[in-house]
């Protein structure tokens, strides 16, 4: 039987890299290299061992490797990570990103190379190498060190940016040149798919596999995953992008997923055969012959690579307020290029836009940039103490002034910064929802529509389908609030102008989103798209039925977002701290000059959108538990109210009174308010009571403001865990569900009328 040139290449491949491999621990060294020799020694310019032969199929294999490669650095990552990685990872990684683009285009015109070819080295050396910096910190038992987190939280955005840099350099590829319309208009594509895939797929994906966890063992969960990474290159690729893209944001999908470490354990031997046969692909392109005759071009880059990155890379940690010392020290710790910079030349020579003697320059600039890593790591605090005792006295004291040890955990935003944070966070997400939306209907829903009915009414019905489906997401866009709105709002009155500037950006974002499924699928003049629109968007806001669906959607896709850190909750004696550490009550006295004098509770100033709650007033010695919202607030009345810190600080602002803290400057928690009631009688104390919502219950399927917690038992409710996901001051139009684990706030009265209707 004639064995395929295939099994005889693999097997070839695969038996010189153990051999490499088995050397190359025994001394220590990354794995990485020994996987470029062998492809060295199993290429064309290598005599003594026998030469691979069918090189396309190996170069299939070798594009699998990325795409598994890509796929497995996506399970490392998920948006959690990303937000905790702080501000001086990304600064850090955007300088010397950038910088570093700039520095290899440089070089690469000095050595009078094309502007493709510049362009692709300046992407190259933009990227460190995570495998060589966890090598060296552990030989240098560094592991563990504060500055090393700073490093890793870098290469975690290095590693966003190498995907972003990818599909930017695929744009100017194909274009040949750089064009910079096309480029911003394919880079806002990819960004909008890429957060209406991440939107959907954490919507939908931990649901399915949670639906079908019981039918998954090793195998089942192996080929699903793989079937989902593959879908997703498929996807990618019919769109235009990258197969590195679809299986980098596969990966990041399943990441955020209870299945993770599973997937990534199983998934672990195939990356590991797959990223070798990519990494002897890259050693059979080495050619000795060019490296001594770009012998001059490798020194350059070389130099240009650990000076640069040292130099830039600690410039951008200084810049982002660390000291100068941590700064050097993550600085050079990153001084080196490594398996993202072949990806990236993989994707040049795929697209045939960079020379192939560009591989080999690379590939001896890694290898010897592997090397003097630890070196380079060894040599950085040395030159801070060289630095430091050189540097000019008003530059040392300048950076003394402004720079911090402990920036990474002080780094708090101010009250803009929260508010522009949550303003655009939320006005993105609902506008890339709401776009996705008209995308399908305009694409997929009327074409589908028109080939069974007539073509207007296919048009009318398609629109009209689009905006109900918008509709949930329209109404809680125009109207949810921002709880750093009353607070700039009071701070400044040239708070004020900007302020009204933001809320009518957002009102007109929404109406143009509305008007546009009316323009596209239906031919009206812009006057009665506009009329049509209008009108929708008052009806919409009139529309109360609207806001449950939402809250339904909303709280499914923040238990599937958070479906991880939920699950490590399981079976851990952790109670429910939340409550503690989200609700807190304060009290004030209101004395005759309090705005609040007279005013009903139902009309008190930032609880009706804050969903601050009024839980007790004492009057004369008399405790009122519960208040209706017809009470009054009268003349030297305590009240007691609970919320979040930010609900409490903002009622504090708009009725100027002024609410108890602690000796520390901190409200008191709802459990530390119900423990320390020692003082009153025990008709007049407060308690909280979990209740589990079951399926025959009265509060099963009931909307909260329907139920019988404030009507019929006297209680409020504070909040609720659903799938173990916690959510505080629910809106009251939320309907609970079966197994909800609803918090109550009431009397002992009110416990009695729990425990007859057999809800304790």
């Amino acid at each position: 039987m004639h064995i395929p040139e295939l099994i005889s290449d693999l097997a070839l491949m695969l038996l010189v890299a153990g051999i490499m491999t088995l050397i190359f621990k025994r001394f220590r060294q990354p794995l990485v290299l020994g996987y470029i020799i062998t492809g060295f020694m199993v290429g064309p310019y290598f005599t003594l061992v026998p030469a691979v032969t069918d090189t396309v199929s190996i170069s299939t294999w070798s594009e699998i490797g990325i795409i598994i490669l890509m796929f497995s650095l996506g399970l490392e990552f998920n948006l959690h990570k990303l937000a905790s990685v702080g501000g001086t990872a990304i600064i850090t990684a955007i300088t010397e990103v950038v910088s570093m683009l700039a520095v290899g285009f440089v070089c690469g015109q000095l050595m009078g190379w094309s502007v493709m070819n510049s362009v692709f080295l300046g992407g190259m050396l933009s990227m460190s190498s995570t495998t060589i910096i966890i090598k060296a910190f552990e030989d240098l038992g560094l592991k563990g060190k504060k500055f090393t987190e700073l490093v890793f939280g870098t290469l975690i955005v290095e590693d966003i940016a190498g995907i972003f840099m990818m599909v930017m350099l695929s744009t100017i590829a194909v274009s040949q040149g750089i064009s910079g319309g096309e480029l911003a208009v394919h880079l806002l594509k990819m960004i909008f798919y890429l957060a209406l895939w991440l939107i959907l797929g954490i919507y939908l994906l931990p649901t399915i596999l949670k639906d079908v966890q019981n039918l998954m063992n090793d195998e089942t969960l192996l080929i699903v995953s793989l079937g989902i990474c593959f879908g997703m290159v498929f996807l990618a690729h019919h769109l235009g992008f990258s197969s590195a893209l679809g299986s980098f944001l596969a990966g990041s999908l399943l990441a955020g997923t209870i299945h993770a470490e599973k997937i990534e354990h199983i998934n672990k031997p195939i990356r590991d055969l797959f990223g070798a046969v990519f990494f002897i692909s890259v050693g059979m392109m080495v050619d000795p012959a060019l490296i001594v005759k770009y012998a001059g071009p490798i020194v350059l880059i070389t130099i240009a690579t650990i000076f640069g990155k040292a130099a830039l890379s600690s410039l951008g940690v200084l810049l982002s307020g660390q000291p100068l010392k941590t700064a050097i020290l993550c600085g050079f710790s990153l001084a080196q290029i490594g398996e993202f910079s072949f990806i990236i030349a993989s994707l040049g020579i795929s697209l045939g836009v960079i020379s192939d003697y560009i591989y080999s320059i690379v590939v001896a600039v890694s290898v010897i940039t592997t090397f003097t890593t630890p070196f380079v790591i060894k040599a950085a605090e040395g030159s801070y103490y060289y630095l430091d005792k050189y540097l000019p006295n008003k530059v040392s004291k300048y950076l003394n002034r402004h720079t911090s040890e402990d920036q990474s955990e002080t780094e708090k935003d101010g009250d803009w910064v929260a508010f522009f944070k949550k303003y655009f966070s939320r006005l993105i997400l609902y506008s890339v929802i709401m776009l996705g939306i008209i995308l399908a209907g305009t694409s997929l829903l009327e074409p589908f529509l028109a080939a069974h009915l007539p073509p207007k009414l296919a048009d009318i019905l398609a629109t009209l389908v689009t905006l109900i489906l918008m509709a949930p997401f329209l109404k809680q866009c125009l109207f949810r609030k921002n709880e750093y709105f009353i607070p700039l709002w009071f701070k400044s009155a040239t708070n004020h102008l900007p302020l009204i500037m933001l809320l009518l950006l957002r009102k007109g974002t929404l109406l143009f989103l509305v008007m546009l499924p009316i323009s596209i699928m239906l031919e009206l003049s812009t006057p009665y798209i506009l009329a049509i629109a209008v009108g929708l968007v008052f009806l919409i806001a009139r529309s109360d039925w609207l806001i449950n669906p939402y809250l339904k959607i909303e709280a499914r896709f923040l238990a599937n977002f958070n479906e991880r850190k939920l699950e490590a909750r399981k079976g851990k004696d952790i109670g429910h701290s939340w409550l503690d550490e989200r609700i807190y009550v304060s009290k004030f006295r209101c004395s005759d000059q309090v705005a609040v004098l007279d005013q009903t509770l139902a009309n008190l100033p930032g609880t009706e959108h804050s969903k601050l709650k009024v839980i007790k007033i004492i009057r004369g010695g008399k405790h009122i538990n519960i208040p209706e919202g017809s009470e009054h607030i009268r003349a030297n009345d305590i009240v007691f109210v609970a919320g979040s810190d930010r609900m409490l600080d903002s009622f504090a602002i708009l009725t100027q009174v002024e609410l108890d803290k602690k000796a520390d400057g901190m409200y008191a928690t709802l459990r530390e308010f119900i423990k320390n009631q020692e003082a009153y009688a025990e008709d007049d104390q407060l308690f909280c009571y979990a209740v589990t919502v079951e399926k025959e219950s009265d509060l099963s399927g009931v909307a909260i403001k329907d139920s019988k917690i404030k009507s019929e038992w006297g209680g409020f409710l504070l909040g609720l865990e659903r799938n173990l996901y916690p959510i505080l001051a629910p809106d009251i139009n939320m309907h609970l569900q079966e197994n909800d684990l609803v918090w109550i706030l009431g009397t002992q009265e009110m416990a009695g009328k729990l425990a007859k209707d057999d809800l304790l």
